[in-house]
């Protein structure tokens, strides 16, 4: 059978109580008893009962994390940022993929706040009425690269329009006049952003938008292949000279795409993706992107949520951190 913290206290000699102390680090346990609790601990092979020591406290230094797809190179990047600072905060983490269906959304939600975790760390798209009121006077929720509209909840994101902004202008005075846009779900807000962001940058320059340069792919590989395709069947002589793309990966299927098609990155196209995950660096040639601090984004979400749980006082709860795009050989240089 399982060590019992009985089992410690009558091993160490000591009482119930001071074993309880040593494991939850009173610093009011003198420094020889502490070590023949640790002892004991260790002889024992003691491991604490989280649920246990969760109904006593009321707490059980456990945390959800809900994303979108954990075989995305951009989510895993971010969870790893929650882990590392969950880590430093003595939390556990539950990982849960919801493959951005709001349904398993809920569910998932639901199924945490079963687990009796503290706080949850939310990335997912739009976020609808449904979330808000499942998320309304439950445990604290922080949205990680995720936008409320209501601004009712703590987010940390990025400024996706001025990032996007930037790309197009860059573009622009690069002599650019003809640009096109593969972006994501138009339904997700971060998307409306990066949509309003080229279409300023467009406006500002006295370029007209044309729809028929705004492709929508969902987020793959094979999806900015589709994409750029689409774009050479519509119109071979009028074919865009420069091309946005609102992810690496898809980004990665337009280069490949335009290669496929004889053309050449970046004399006749050049690329720009968004998010800097390691894929910009294994394509030829190398991807000019939006470097979106993806694991800064994951930690300070979770040491938001550590300040939440813990009732700490929190001065900004909507958190924009700041971006930069790195240019490599998809662009020509500046």
């Amino acid at each position: 059978m399982n060590a019992t913290i009985y089992d410690v206290a009558r091993e160490a000699g000591v009482s119930m109580a001071t074993v309880s102390r040593v494991m939850n680090g009173n610093p009011n346990v003198k420094p020889a008893t502490r070590q023949k609790v640790l002892d004991a601990m260790e002889r024992l092979e003691y491991r604490p009962n989280a649920v246990a020591r969760g109904l006593a406290s009321k707490k059980t230094t456990t945390v959800g994390v809900i994303i979108p797809d954990i075989s995305r190179t951009f989510f895993a990047e971010l969870a790893r940022g929650i882990e590392d600072i969950a880590s430093m905060y003595r939390y556990n983490i539950i990982l849960s993929s919801s493959d951005q269906n709001e349904q398993k959304e809920l569910d998932l939600f639901d199924t945490l706040l079963g687990k009796q975790v503290d706080g949850i760390v939310y990335m997912g798209g739009e976020i609808t009425e449904k979330h808000i009121a499942a998320f309304k006077g439950s445990v604290p929720v922080v949205l990680a690269a995720t936008i409320d509209k209501t601004n009712m909840l703590p987010s940390v994101n990025i400024n996706y329009e001025e990032a996007v902004y930037e790309a197009i202008s860059y573009f622009i005075k690069n002599g650019h006049q003809s640009i096109a846009f593969v972006n994501g779900r138009i339904e997700d807000p971060i998307n409306k952003e990066k949509l309003l962001g080229y279409r300023r940058a467009l406006n500002e320059n006295g370029i007209s938008f044309d729809e028929e340069k705004v492709i929508v792919g969902d987020y793959t590989y094979n999806s900015g292949m589709q994409a750029l395709q689409t774009l050479i069947d519509k119109d071979k002589d009028n074919f865009p000279s420069a091309i946005f793309v609102s992810t690496d990966e898809m980004a990665l299927g337009v280069i490949h795409c335009a290669q496929d098609n004889n053309y050449s990155v970046p004399n006749d196209i050049e690329v720009i993706g968004f998010d800097d995950t390691r894929l910009a660096e294994m394509v030829r040639p190398t991807l000019s992107t939006v470097v979106q601090p993806m694991y800064d984004i994951g930690a300070v979400s979770m040491r938001l949520l550590t300040k939440l749980m813990n009732k700490e006082k929190v001065e900004q709860q909507t958190v924009v951190l700041p971006h930069q795009i790195k240019y490599r050989h998809s662009t020509h240089e500046r």
